[in-house]
């Protein structure tokens, strides 16, 4: 996991989902918060959302607004977000895509878009991972999913969810998904 992107500037491809944005914005894995403070900086509206501690007082420090809970767990505006982000590989959230997936079906507006990266190799895998810090010492172990694009079509269109874009910046490889009764036939 690109840790050290986290913790940076956004970057020529994280400008290219924020300039897919339309608030307001819900950042689900935050982490320390670079897109929902970039988001805010320009006068959008974005919440985080991280279940790490840490990273939510990073965030809030620097000016973000983030709430430390799960994306699984109650969150406001429930079914109005205009943009939910799954960002940095986040669509592996909790190890289950779909799961993930449908609960932000729940979270988004009928008019909004899910942006997912996925990883640019074809790819599904499930795992078990961890952080381990530069002396070796590992946290604590989770469930990972690691997605590419053609597992995510496959996973989006059992969901009724429809991919309206896909592009690539650099080396990374990004997804938009809305609920098929909004979207007006464009697929990639």
């Amino acid at each position: 996991m690109p840790v050290h992107r986290w913790y940076a500037q956004p970057t020529a491809a994280d400008e290219s989902v924020l300039s897919r944005c339309a608030g307001p914005v819900l950042d689900v894995g935050c982490g320390p918060g670079r897109l929902c403070r970039a988001l805010l900086s320009r006068g959008i509206f974005a919440l985080g959302v991280d279940v790490a501690p840490r990273v939510v007082a990073h965030t809030t420090a620097l000016g973000g607004i983030a709430l430390c809970r799960s994306v699984f767990d109650r969150l406001p505006a429930e079914g109005g977000w205009q943009t939910i982000l799954l960002i940095d590989g986040n669509i592996g959230i909790d190890g289950d895509p779909r799961a993930l997936l449908r609960r932000c079906v729940q979270l988004v507006a009928p008019t909004g878009v899910l942006l997912v990266e996925v990883d640019r190799h074809d790819v599904e895998e499930l795992c078990t991972a961890w952080f381990e810090d530069v002396h070796g010492h590992r946290g604590p172990p989770f469930r990972w999913a690691r997605l590419g694009a053609p597992a995510l079509h496959r996973i989006a269109k059992d969901l009724a969810l429809s991919v309206t874009d896909q592009w690539r910046c650099r080396h990374r490889c990004f997804l938009a998904l809305r609920h098929q009764a909004s979207t007006s036939g464009r697929r990639c």
